[in-house]
């Protein structure tokens, strides 16, 4: 790989890093699309919990890894929220980074070069077998016979 594209890569890495470790302490703390569709009907208080009213999300509840160490954009056990919730962004690009540089790793592709330093013969397809197909020289020897 190009020095230009380890740079570029290097430099999204950081970009990546930066924003989930930082820039995520910043977003809204009120709720997205879908959460806020199913607060819908109901009445909630300055906290979100419902209060009043009847709505879907009433019947929420708690996912089967609500306790897992890295639950609520948050890395339990973490007291500060701020380094909690940075620590866990940058958690998840690394590992996505490494996912994803695991894939492409395994896709690449592979060059078919020979093991013992020999080029490799060209071969034609006939119709009971594979025949070496003539090069350059083979040709001029081929024409010097027929020649005579």
């Amino acid at each position: 790989m190009k020095n230009r594209s380890w740079a570029f890569l290097a430099g999204g890495l950081l970009v990546a890093l930066l924003l989930a470790g930082v820039v995520s302490n910043y977003a809204s703390s009120h709720p997205d699309g879908l959460d806020s569709s199913l607060l819908k009907g109901c009445t909630v208080d300055a906290d979100d919990n419902i209060v009043g009213g009847s709505c879907p999300a009433q019947q929420a509840r708690d996912h089967e890894l609500a306790d897992s160490p890295l639950a609520d954009y948050a890395v339990r056990g973490v007291q500060n929220s701020f380094v909690s919730t940075g620590l866990s962004g940058v958690l998840g690009v690394l590992v996505t980074f490494a996912i994803g540089a695991g894939g492409f790793w395994l896709l690449r592709r592979r060059g078919t070069t020979p093991t013992d330093g020999a080029a490799p013969t060209p071969t034609a397809t006939g119709d009971d077998a594979t025949v070496p197909m003539p090069t350059d020289g083979d040709a001029a020897a081929s024409r010097a016979g027929t020649a005579s």
